[in-house]
Order: C-alpha cells, then sequence, then structure tokens
C-alpha cells in the first residue's frame, strides 16, 4: 500500500478511520480526493504581536529551498509507510476543506435550545497546502469550525487559524517549518530536512522565535479571552463576532518567552478563575508547571526537576489540592532522530508513573511519583480528592497496544480507567468502567477538578466514532464491569468525534450534574454530509433534540469548546 499510485487512489476511497488502517475500499466519489486550495479570507492582526511578515524575501531563496524540499521527497525518502503517505492519509473525510465565510444553516430537525445560544467552535488538523513528502494527521494547520447561534438560528464558519507559520508559508508558497510527527523518515532524510529548516532560520527567511505552531489541537476560554492552542506553541488569541466569522488577533505571548510553548489542555477551576498549565520541552527541564490567574497573568514557573526524560505529557489533570501529571511510555527523543527515527517513539521498558504535585506549589520538591504498570494516559478526563483528601482518584482513557500509537492506531484499544491513588500507603487500584474502546472524553466543565458522576465519551476510534456513551462513575465503585447508562449510535457510515457538554442552566448551582446537552459535529460518509448534532445528555438514549445541515463538511478532528453569548460579548 505505500506505492500505491494516484490513479488507483482516484478508484478508492478508505475507512473512516483511514490515517491507521488500510482495508475496506469504498466507492470513488470526487469529494475523496484533496481539494484544490483557494484564495484563503484576510484576518486582523493583534497590535501587540503581528504575525505577517514584514520583510520581503528573495524569490530566487525561496525557490532553492522549495527545490531542496521537493529533492529530499522525491530522491531521499524511503517509501513512505500508510500512516505518513499524504495521498493515503488525506482522503475521504480527512482531506482538507478550503475556508468558508459565514453562512446561514438549516435546522432540519428539532430546535435548538435557547442555552445554545453562543458558539460552539471545534479545532483540528486541515493544511493549507496538499504535502509533497511525509505527512501525519497530527501535522495539519489548524482550522476551527464554528457554528454560532442566535435566538434559535445558526451561521456556520471555517477559518483557519493564521499563525506565524501559515502566514509564512502562504507567503512561501509551500511547506516550511518541519512536520514534527512524519519528518524523520530515516537518517539521510532527517540531516538533509533539518539542514534545510537550518538554513532557512539562518538566512532570515524564517523566525522561530515568533513560533512553529499550527494552533491545531484544543481551544480555552479564560481570562477574557478565547485561545487556539498546540503544544508546540503559544496560544493563538482568536475573536468569534458578531456575524460568526472568526478573526486571529495574534500569537500571545505573556504566558512564556518567546521560543517556549503551552500545552493544548489547560485546566480552568470556575470557582476561582484560576487556569493551570505546563509545557514541555527537549531540554530539561523536560517539564515546567505554572499557574495563570483569574485576570490571565502567569505566575511563577515550577520547573519540575525530577522528570528524567522527555515525556510526551499531552494532557493532566487538577484537583482541589493537586496537579497530576502522566509519565507515559510514549516520549520525544531528538537522539533518535540521529538512528533514522522518528522525534516521538514509544519505550516498551520502560514503566509508566503518575506524578502528583501540590497545585499551588513554589517549586517541586514536593512532587511524588508513583509507578503505574501498563498506564499510557494521552488524555486525562477528571481528577478528585476522596478520604479527607488521602485518596486522589482519576479517571481517564488508558491506551493498551500504545507500541501502535502512531502508525496503526486502529491497532489500539482505549480503556476507561478509574485509578485510586492512596497518597499516604503510595498503592494504587485501577479498575476499567467499560469494556468498549473509548476515548475523547468530556465532563460537564463546572466539575472540573471535583468528584464527578458522569462522563461522556466517544465510542470507537475518538477521530471518527461511530457514537458517543454515558458513563455514570458512581457504578466504577461496585465492581461494576460496564458503568455505561446511555448511548447513541450515530447511523450507518455515520462518525462524529469529541461531544461537548453544554449545561441547561449555567447559573444555578443546584442544576443536577447532566442537566445539559451534548454537542458534536457529525459527518456521514455516504452522503459526504456534515451536520450538527444536539442530544439530551439525561435521556437514556441520548435523544437527539436538533440536527442542523452544515454548508460544508467537517473533517474529523480534535477538540471543542462552547462558548455563551453573554462570554462572546466580553472577549477582549
Amino acid at each position: 500500500m505505500d506505492t500505491l499510485s494516484s490513479s488507483f487512489l482516484q478508484n478508492y476511497s478508505l475507512s473512516p478511520f483511514l490515517p491507521f488502517q488500510f482495508k475496506t475500499p469504498i466507492r470513488a466519489d470526487a469529494s475523496s480526493s484533496p481539494p484544490a486550495r483557494t484564495q484563503l479570507h484576510t484576518t486582523k492582526q493583534s497590535k501587540t504581536s503581528q504575525i505577517t511578515g514584514t520583510k520581503k524575501h528573495s524569490n530566487l531563496l525561496a525557490n532553492l529551498f522549495k527545490s531542496l524540499d521537493g529533492f529530499i521527497c522525491n530522491f531521499v525518502d524511503p517509501p513512505l509507510g500508510p500512516a505518513i503517505d499524504p495521498k493515503l492519509v488525506l482522503t475521504g473525510n480527512y482531506a482538507p476543506v478550503d475556508e468558508l465565510p459565514p453562512t446561514v444553516c438549516e435546522v432540519e430537525e428539532g430546535s435548538l435550545p435557547p442555552c445554545l445560544d453562543g458558539a460552539y467552535i471545534r479545532n483540528g488538523p486541515n493544511p493549507q497546502f496538499i504535502p509533497r513528502g511525509p505527512y501525519h494527521f497530527f501535522d495539519g494547520d489548524g482550522m476551527l469550525h464554528c457554528i454560532r447561534i442566535s435566538k434559535g438560528k445558526p451561521t456556520f464558519c471555517s477559518r483557519y487559524v493564521k499563525t506565524y507559520k501559515y502566514n509564512m508559508e502562504r507567503e512561501f508558497g509551500s511547506p516550511v517549518v518541519i512536520n514534527y510527527f512524519s519528518a524523520f523518515t530515516s537518517l539521510p532524510a532527517s540531516v538533509a530536512r533539518c539542514a534545510v529548516y537550518f538554513s532557512r532560520v539562518v538566512s532570515g527567511q524564517y523566525d522561530i522565535r515568533r513560533g512553529t505552531g499550527n494552533a491545531n489541537t484544543s481551544l480555552a476560554h479564560f481570562g477574557g479571552k478565547l485561545f487556539a492552542l498546540c503544544e508546540s506553541d503559544l496560544p493563538y488569541a482568536i475573536k468569534i463576532t458578531s456575524d460568526g466569522d472568526i478573526i486571529t488577533l495574534g500569537r500571545d505571548e505573556p504566558f512564556s518567552l518567546p521560543l517556549m510553548s503551552m500545552t493544548a489542555h489547560p485546566k480552568v477551576d470556575k470557582e476561582t478563575g484560576d487556569v493551570f498549565a505546563f509545557r514541555q520541552s527537549v531540554f530539561r527541564p523536560y517539564l515546567t508547571y505554572f499557574r495563570i490567574n483569574a485576570d490571565g497573568i502567569k505566575q511563577r514557573e515550577v520547573p519540575i526537576l525530577s522528570m528524567p526524560e522527555a515525556s510526551l505529557t499531552h494532557d493532566f489533570v487538577i484537583t482541589k489540592n493537586y496537579a497530576i501529571f502522566p509519565n507515559t511510555q510514549m516520549e520525544i527523543n531528538p537522539k533518535g532522530i540521529l538512528k533514522g527515527k522518528q522525534l516521538a517513539l514509544v519505550d516498551g521498558a520502560k514503566v509508566p508513573r503518575l506524578g502528583i504535585i501540590p497545585r499551588n506549589a513554589e517549586d517541586d520538591s514536593g512532587m511524588m511519583w508513583i509507578e503505574v504498570p501498563g498506564l499510557n494516559l494521552l488524555h486525562a478526563t477528571n481528577a478528585w480528592e476522596d478520604d479527607d483528601g488521602d485518596t486522589v482518584v482519576v479517571v481517564g482513557p488508558n491506551l493498551l497496544q500504545v507500541e501502535h500509537f502512531l502508525d496503526r492506531m486502529d491497532l489500539v484499544h482505549s480503556s476507561m480507567e478509574r485509578i485510586e491513588i492512596n497518597l499516604k500507603a503510595k498503592t494504587v487500584e485501577r479498575r476499567p468502567v467499560s469494556p468498549r474502546c473509548l476515548e475523547f472524553a468530556v465532563i460537564n466543565p463546572a466539575c472540573v477538578g471535583k468528584k464527578t458522576k458522569y462522563l461522556y465519551a466517544a465510542d470507537g476510534w475518538p477521530f471518527a466514532s461511530s457514537g458517543l456513551v454515558k458513563i455514570d462513575l458512581s457504578l466504577s465503585t461496585a465492581n461494576s464491569d460496564d458503568c455505561v447508562v446511555a448511548s447513541r449510535l450515530y447511523g450507518p457510515n455515520c462518525y462524529g468525534s469529541e461531544p461537548f457538554f453544554v449545561a441547561r442552566e449555567p447559573n444555578n448551582p443546584a442544576a443536577e450534574e447532566d442537566d445539559g446537552y451534548l454537542v458534536t459535529y457529525v459527518h456521514n460518509e455516504n452522503t459526504k454530509e456534515s451536520k450538527f448534532l444536539v442530544m439530551d445528555a439525561k435521556s437514556p438514549n441520548l435523544e437527539i433534540v436538533a440536527s442542523v445541515k452544515l454548508p460544508q463538511r467537517v473533517p474529523y478532528g480534535f477538540h471543542g469548546l462552547f462558548v455563551r453569548e453573554d462570554e462572546l460579548q466580553k472577549l477582549q
């Protein structure tokens, strides 16, 4: 399959699990081929963080580097594996779409509840250029797909996050920044790509101090701002206009130094307004923890000096008194590049650990590391304290068969687990809460760091799941082998991704935890159409209360967020 020709791919598209399995041919369709790139929308930029390049670059030099890139792709790269071959990865609903200005939508079923007045935005990879060389699903430019609802009337819009990387590559007319998850295919190719990239930086074509990330992972709302995030860069501030358009305001640099980054999964304490975050690095300290106060001002950093290597720490959780970090078998190892390996690797001999540090720590002297064999948490759903603070409970999907994480994720089973840590005895008890493959799990956002009864998860492959389930975690203490209490299948050949919970009465402290709605985008592989679904979180079958037909398909992607109308009005 590595050497499939373009003519073959015109006749066969692949299943929704496309980037990681290659088994099921289905009928040809024009939408299966990556679309041509068209003129993109120009947005306003921040006064304090201008993104667009101010220097006109030599066309001769730009063309030279572009030619060298082409030479590496055509003559230095080995045959590409199916997980990084763009002719295979960017097919079907993984293929990129063009930007779409605000477009009025049709509510084709039910009606949109009043609490959904606001905007649901979902992030995901959407490369602006069809790659000539290796490309992994995780490498694409960030595109935000937003449905803004006003008095029950929806408007849909898709826009790129106008990162520094995006704008500079658009100016050059081709990719410039190395794809972290796919570029290092062999030692000769890795050395050649690094040399070209270094030459671009030295020649002044690209200023790495202004960012290398693609802002394609998630969104966060805190400190009066709305951000698009990825863990290889600082947050990018965005704004949703009154007509539903998306504007990139600029790279928000107060959270760190120019060459630093921030997690794509900060945790917001709804009661205090404090935000807890971290960044990782390939250099020591490999992990740095910090807090952002309710006014959006970053506080003192806490380097975690006891972290012995650069682990791929993608997510973490907080409780009332602690922050908990997974130290998994997934590592970031620059030395592997010198051996012709990828930057991200899996160390099968390593014993995973959980690191527990006081939430308001001034240094890492109070960091406690506890070994948890076989626990690989890419995402962590929530955590809280029990037994008067003597026990910490963590809930999240554990990646089994983690060795296939980057190349065959269809072989990875995500087991949703409840992990109880006795802080005095330093012992761990674990139990799965369902035999299903569950990932991309969410809770009521008001319950972050608190004891949670319900979670909602994508059922099956997370980027293209066949449905979602509701888990009652109170059943997990009664030795129940399946705590699923409600589920919803999207229908034949229909696939969605991460849901998001929206409370029906967000300002009512007496409201029940599950009194609200689940929202997500769902794509129909048969009709090639996408919908916005609203489901009743309290109903036993997660009943659909509204369905909105979207004017353009939404490619499978990552994480989303809902922002209420009154919050949109206050965005800085």
